[in-house]
Order: C-alpha cells, then structure tokens, then sequence
C-alpha cells in the first residue's frame, strides 16, 4: 500500500516534513510521545510519518535536543531506516546570534519559532511542520503537500495553516489551549488568538478564563503549518528583535504565531486555512491515552491504516 502510494508521487514536487520534537525527555519510558496507541505497539509519531508519506512527502526532519540525541535515534528514528529520508536538527538554548549570550536564569527553550529555525540548515524546500505528539489524522498531510507542491510559484510565495474545527480538538478530561483563527471570506487567515484553557460546555465550548463562548464550528490552529524556506530569513531576523526585547525575560518565548501573525499584518505573506474535518487527537491528560488508542484502533478497522504499521 505505501510504496503505491510512493511511486504515485513520483514525479511530484516533494516537500519535507519537519517534526517538534525537542520537548521529548531522554527518558522515554512513560512519556506520551512515545507511548504505544497502536494494534502493534505504533506510536503517533509513526502514524504522522506514515500519513506524510502517503500524502507524498519524502524527507523527515526531526528538531530535537543534543542531550536526547542517541536515545532519540534509537526509540524513534530508527523506525523509519529505510521507509524515508530522515535528518536531524538541534534546537539548543545557546544557538542566539552573534552579539549574544545566554542568560544563566534561562532554564525554558527559547519557543516553537526558534525551534523551527533550528532547522535553517536541514531545509532548502517548501516544509510542513507538525507537533512530534499530536494525531493530525490523513487529510491535513495531502491538503499541505498538495498547497506546498505549488507554494514557490507565488511572488511572495504563499503560507498555509491547516484548520481543525475546534469541537473535534476537545480533551474530555480538562481544559486546552487552542488558537481560535479569524478567517476572511475567501479562506485567508487574519489572526489567530491564543485561548489557554478551553473546555467542552455541552455541545459548545468555553474559555474558562475570560467566559468567552464557542459554538464549536471555530477553526483552531494544531500547529500543522506549511512554509516556504524564505521562512528561516524572517526567523532569523525576528529573532534577534525579539531578543533585543526580552533577552532578559527568563519565559519569553519566540512562537510562530507570533512571527506569521506579524508578516500578515504587515502585508507580507497570506495564509491560506487549510480545513479539514478530521479528529485531532493527543494525550493532553493521562485518562486521554485510551480514547487515543480507541480512536487509532477504529481507524484500523475501516482499512484506513495497515496492521502492523510498516
């Protein structure tokens, strides 16, 4: 089935998949990135690479940490020998531009932007990026390979964010944060707004901190992204204005709503929502794990995924 899928994408623009992944501990044991939700023992990452491939992306660049590095290669890269392409790339908190050093209180990594920027060196490509534990499901893979198979056309060249409905992003067991997208008429997104604590209110939802209703048809962002390589350069740049201004913030942190939501606003880049009616899935709580796998398990049983996996 997969290698079908391969050949089909053959002589299509390929672009990569860059994976977040810097977050996962050296101890892997009880951590959800790399807990087994599978028939087989799979683990989410397993089902985000396959669905990429399907979708026709043929390299994988995992962001992760220098101290992780071997235990990281062995439990996770080493499923994929042979199935793709796979690189690596290193956030680290000392990777800051010339002129500065790390400050000896910052314990925290320097946010999602700087992590992306990690892989300046790995991507010269049009790239998607998505979270190393979240369950994306098949459709936001072909809707991002296919929008960044024909994004370098465009002068500038366009950006993509995929967009789940926020009712099927919902934890059953606490509250979430989501970033609730404003789109225009024609599907551009004008801002996104970080909501930390969103909770299920019946069939609607709320954000307990500020009362703010949902109706539950709101499109949210999972941070799955599609980028063009341009991206590094606006990084680099912004980074170094962000350190100029929070260099002495221990929590600050650069994150790439920020960085898209500046370029949008600033007349540089369109961001296309991408929307997909898919289930979001991750293990937010520990009680979520069994409906992960519930979830996962009915999927194998409508033939929407293999068993075993590879």
């Amino acid at each position: 089935m997969l290698n079908e899928v391969k050949e089909s994408a053959e002589n299509m623009k390929k672009p990569t998949l860059l994976v977040l992944a810097a977050g996962i501990g050296s101890r892997f044991g009880g951590l959800k990135q790399i807990a087994p939700v599978g028939p087989q023992g799979e683990i989410i990452i397993d089902y985000s690479i396959f669905d990429a491939i399907r979708a026709g992306f043929d390299k994988v660049v995992f962001v992760i940490r220098r101290d992780i590095e071997a235990d990281f290669k062995q439990a996770v890269g080493s499923r994929f020998e042979g199935v793709v392409t796979v690189d690596y790339a290193f956030q680290e908190r000392d990777d800051l531009p010339a002129g500065y050093r790390l400050p000896p209180e910052r314990t925290k990594p320097w946010g999602t932007a700087h992590a992306i920027l990690a892989a300046r060196h790995a991507i010269h490509e049009p790239f998607a990026v998505i979270n190393a534990d979240d369950f994306y499901g098949a459709e936001g893979y072909r809707l991002l390979h296919d929008f960044l198979a024909a994004a370098a056309t465009g002068n500038p060249p366009d950006w993509a964010l995929v967009g789940f409905i926020l009712r099927n992003t919902l934890s059953d067991h606490g509250s979430v944060a989501r970033g609730v997208c404003r789109c225009a008429a024609d599907g551009r997104l004008e801002t996104v707004t970080e909501r930390l604590a969103i909770e299920r209110d019946g069939v609607a939802a709320i954000d307990s901190p500020t009362g703010t209703r949902f109706s539950g048809d709101e499109r949210v962002s999972m941070n799955m992204w599609g980028f063009t390589p341009d991206l590094f350069d606006i990084l680099s740049t912004g980074f170094c204005d962000f350190l100029a201004a929070n260099i002495a913030n221990p929590k600050a942190e650069y994150q790439i709503p920020f960085v898209v939501d500046r370029e949008i606003q600033a007349g540089r880049r369109r961001v296309k929502v991408l929307t997909t009616a898919e289930a979001w899935c991750g293990v937010t709580y520990t009680a979520d794990k069994p409906q992960v796998t519930a979830h996962i398990a009915a999927l194998v049983q409508s033939g929407r995924y293999p068993t075993p996996l590879w």
